[in-house]
Parts: C-alpha cells; structure tokens; sequence
C-alpha cells in the first residue's frame, strides 16, 4: 500500500506520518510537496497536522482553497481513504469534505497533552482493530479543536454513525465531545488527537497503530476483493 503524506507550507507533523508509514509499518510512503505533487498513483492520503500556511484567515482555510486539495477532494471521490489529523482535520472541514467548523479551544489556551478518547464507532476503515468502545490515549496539541456544528448537522452524524472517536473529557468544548468524524461514505477520517504520536511504545502510548494497521488491513482485503 502506498501512502502521499501531503506537506503544505506550515506542516510540522508530516515527518512524524512518514516515520509511522514508512519505519514503524513497513509500508510504502512518499511526501508529497502541495505545489508538485500527483496524487493518482497513491491508495491513501494523509493530511498532516501543524500550521498551514500559518494558520491565516482561519486554521486549514488557505491549505482548502489549494491545487492540491482539489486533487484531494478528487481522490475521495473515488473511494480513497483520506485521513487529515489536527491541521489535517481543520483543513478537511474547510474544504467541505468533512461537516462543521473549528472554534478556538474555549479556554483559549493551546493545550499538548495526552487525552483518553473513546472509540464510538469501530465499524470504519480506520477503527476495525478496536473494540467498540473501548477508551485509548492519543495526545492532543492544538489551539482551535473546539468542533462545532449546528443542530442539524449533529442529528446526521449520529443518524449516520458518523462521530468516530469522542473525548471523555472533553478538553476544548468540542460538541457532543467530538474528537473525530467520517463522511458519510466512510472514506474520509478527520480527527484532532495524533495517532501518529501514538504508535510507539517508547512514545507513552502505541494505542494510535491499530488505526493505521486496520486501514492497512481493510484496504488489502477490499482489493483482493475487487481483483
């Protein structure tokens, strides 16, 4: 399988995605620069965290409005899986790929720290390596991981068993302890916690590996499926 670790002006944890991939995984994985890349001849796509474009206008704002997440948006479309972590994720939501917005932390502090998340839906791409659930420890480190949607838009994600990943104690005042979401297709993954910075014991926690090692997993069984 092979990963595009998309890299804007900004991204700070895209090393971070390619160690996990390339070194911890064993897998195949390129990164791949937002100006030049061609993301045709890749099976999934990731989305690391950091500041994109420093955060201008709005966190994740100018990186939607990029070439690349044009070719992005493109690849979800067909079936692809996205994952966009922390900036990842914010840049999902401004492009439209994913519901909702980001407010600032209500505390209006940056906060970096591991959280205990619980696993709300493990009927996914990324989440079939846990237990329905079943509470893990990623870290957080983000400013503007308050999720917010309106009321509509709450009742569809639940209708659709879309809310993946939610905060027991809910750190910035996302709703509904929000901590990740899938699209309705179940291809697109955006989540503020790192389980990239989870995927080592060495690191405190290596809850974070199952979710790369399910979408591996799901990804080869689909394919010797379909050929």
């Amino acid at each position: 399988m092979k990963f595009a670790v998309v890299v804007f002006p900004g991204s700070n944890c895209d090393r971070d995605m390619y160690h996990v991939v390339k070194d911890v995984l064993q897998e195949d994985a390129a990164l791949v620069w937002h100006e030049t890349g061609n993301l045709e001849n890749y099976d999934a796509i990731l989305l690391p965290g950091g500041f994109s474009y420093g955060d201008y206008l709005r966190s994740g704002a100018v990186a939607a409005a990029s070439d690349m997440m044009s070719q992005v948006k493109k690849q979800a479309e067909q079936g692809k899986p996205v994952l966009g972590v922390c900036n990842g994720f914010q840049v999902l939501l401004e492009a439209g790929l994913l519901p909702g917005a980001m407010l600032p932390n209500k505390h209006l502090a940056f906060m970096c720290h591991q959280e205990p998340l619980e696993v709300t839906n493990n009927q996914t791409l990324f989440t079939t390596g846990y237990e329905q659930g079943e509470v893990v420890h990623f870290p957080i480190a983000h400013g503007e991981g308050n999720y917010y949607c309106d009321d509509e838009t709450m009742a569809a994600l639940q209708a659709n068993n879309q809310i993946v990943f939610t905060y027991k104690q809910n750190p910035n005042g996302s709703a509904g302890d929000i901590a990740g979401i899938v699209n309705e297709q179940g291809n697109v993954l955006g989540m503020m916690p790192h389980p990239e910075r989870a995927s080592e014991a060495i690191l405190g926690s290596d809850d974070g590996i199952r979710l790369f090692q399910s979408l591996i997993k799901n990804w080869r069984d689909a394919y010797a499926i379909n050929v």
